[in-house]
């Protein structure tokens, strides 16, 4: 769950009234306050790297095979959507072949293991005009996701 509850109380005109208030984790509050990160040539996507890999580590290229952890949230919303590590089950996939979607796709691209990359992605590079209201993705809606790169098998092993 990425809400805590916290009770309010607060003073106004002598009236004291009482508030619940949703207190996101940093991830969801970080949701909010995307600074425009890297820029992916091409795409509206963008990155920002929230801990880095070691210099020399490898990094994710077309066609790879990659696991990662994942959480998704809803940009507008900021509610979580999916997330790998809830069930601690890393998620496997073909990078840069568009077998995700594309936000993600390119947005992966060169990250290292051991790297954790922020993901803006607009809704044209995410689930769309239709988006994905199985998961609580509203028409249009952006997305931000926490991306850590567990471990990369390049197509060339």
């Amino acid at each position: 769950d990425v809400y805590k509850r916290q009770v309010v109380s607060t003073q106004s005109t002598g009236v004291r009234t009482m508030a619940v208030m949703n207190v996101r984790c940093a991830l969801a509050a970080a949701v909010l306050a995307v600074a425009a990160g890297t820029a992916l040539p091409g795409y509206k996507t963008t990155y920002t790297v929230t801990q880095a890999a070691p210099v020399g580590t490898e990094r994710v290229r077309v066609g790879d095979t990659v696991t990662v952890h994942a959480t998704g949230i809803v940009k507008e919303t900021g509610k979580q959507f999916w997330s790998t590590k809830d069930a601690n089950k890393p998620f496997t996939y073909q990078a840069g072949v568009g077998r995700v979607i594309t936000g993600w796709d390119q947005g992966c691209l060169g990250a290292a293991v051991g790297e954790s990359r922020r993901l803006d992605i607009p809704a044209g590079e995410g689930y769309g005009a239709n988006g994905f209201p199985a998961w609580g993705i509203p028409p249009n809606g952006g997305l931000v996701f926490e991306i850590e790169v567990l471990s990369i098998q390049h197509k060339d092993l």
